[in-house]
């Protein structure tokens, strides 16, 4: 057996003995790359600044829109982030970490006086500068982004030290790009498919919802990624980026949700109760925007004999709006058929177009399958069937 877990360990719990700001993921010492740690031994002598830029080298889309940056300023580099017991912690894991059955460990190659220095000269705050475009910026790639540039000639080493974190920002500026880049294909259908007036009220703003917390790879990315996509839309079931944006951007009062079901809560009543299932949703919600997932069974069952026919006039009589959730077929055929038989049994009118569309106390959306390419494909093949986009939001995550 090869590995690091294949002996007896433990040790899964902190040591009592540890110092309380010595974890290793809130350590700035130890969030780098390993080799980073070495690169102080590397420059020519002489060398007290070191000037760098980030930018979009290129990708699928000329414009980015950048975000993010903010937040990983905010939560890792401001304020006294260097102290003693953390360049200690590190020196403990970076001896191991480099040390050789043969050669042993180098000394120099943890540059622990310059990491003392910034405790003793600076008083713990990291000696760099970072200039960067307003967040929400679009800007050609190829473009700067931010820059990075020491302030203390002994600290050199330290701006590049920094890169590996602050890559990070890739994640919420791609999000935000791409998020930015579907809000613009949106709003393309709405207007073609005859209701501006969607658009002049702000409501396409609610268009695409994110749901993106349970596809990513920490709670982190989450609230980061959400945050990102709340540059360009309002709708998200993300709840640590209400966290992130009133924490780290003094914002609230931008991010909203709506009551919504779940294949577990629908089907807990069993398949000969599925539309009582239905109906408690309206009578829990009697008034505003509810989602229910109609796919448990026989989504078209759902649409046509129970949204469509026992609970019709709750529905028309409701304050509100009803969104009917399809959560499986191939796309886009599954979105048409949906339309087709809501409005076989509530009617539709049509807009300036020519384009149908449903009444407003129904509509649906689409969150199953959903990338920028199949969101494009959905909207072309309902304006090509004769459909208006206003009859349709998107989930995706």
């Amino acid at each position: 057996m090869g590995g690091c877990f294949n002996k007896a360990n433990t040790a899964g719990a902190p040591s009592s003995a540890a110092a309380p700001d010595a974890d290793g993921f809130d350590n700035i010492v130890m969030l780098t790359d390993s080799y980073k740690v070495t690169h102080h031994l590397q420059y020519p002598p002489g060398t007290t600044k070191i000037y760098s830029y980030f930018e979009s080298r290129g990708g699928a889309y000329e414009e980015v829109c950048f975000f993010g940056l903010q937040y990983f300023l905010k939560r890792y580099l401001v304020g006294k982030v260097v102290t003693m017991d953390k360049i200690n912690a590190a020196e403990r894991y970076l001896k191991d970490h480099f040390s050789h059955p043969t050669w042993g460990y180098d000394e120099k190659l943890f540059n622990r006086g310059a990491w003392e220095y910034i405790v003793k000269q600076k008083g713990g705050m990291l000696p760099i500068s970072i200039k960067a475009v307003p967040e929400g910026t679009v800007v050609p790639y190829k473009n700067v982004l931010f820059t990075m540039e020491n302030t203390d000639d002994e600290c050199f080493w330290l701006t590049n030290y920094l890169e590996t974190l602050l890559v990070q920002i890739w994640y919420p500026t791609t999000v935000c790009t791409q998020s930015r880049e579907q809000k613009k294909i949106i709003m393309r259908y709405l207007q073609s498919t005859g209701t501006p007036e969607v658009i002049e009220k702000g409501l396409h703003l609610f268009k695409l919802h994110d749901f993106g917390f349970r596809g990513v790879s920490s709670v982190e990315s989450a609230a980061t990624g959400s945050a990102a996509h709340l540059v360009n839309f309002l709708g998200t079931d993300t709840l640590t980026a209400l966290a992130c944006i009133k924490e780290y951007y003094g914002e609230t009062g931008c991010a909203f949700s709506i009551p919504a079901s779940e294949h577990s809560t629908m089907t807990s009543w069993g398949r000969e109760k599925e539309v009582d299932a239905m109906r408690n949703m309206l009578e829990k919600y009697p008034k505003g925007l509810v989602a229910c997932v109609s796919d448990s069974y026989d989504i078209f069952q759902a649409c046509e004999k129970y949204w469509g026919t026992e609970l019709k006039e709750m529905i028309e009589k409701r304050d509100g709006c009803l969104v009917v959730r399809p959560d499986s077929g191939d796309l886009p055929d599954i979105v048409l058929q949906v339309l087709k038989t809501l409005e076989s049994r509530f009617g539709s009118s049509k807009t300036s177009t020519g384009h149908k569309l449903l009444p407003p106390c129904i509509r649906v959306i689409q969150g199953d399958g959903i990338d920028i390419q199949s969101l494009e494909m959905i909207l072309k093949a309902m304006s090509d069937a004769g459909w208006a986009a206003d009859n349709l939001a998107f989930g995706s995550g």
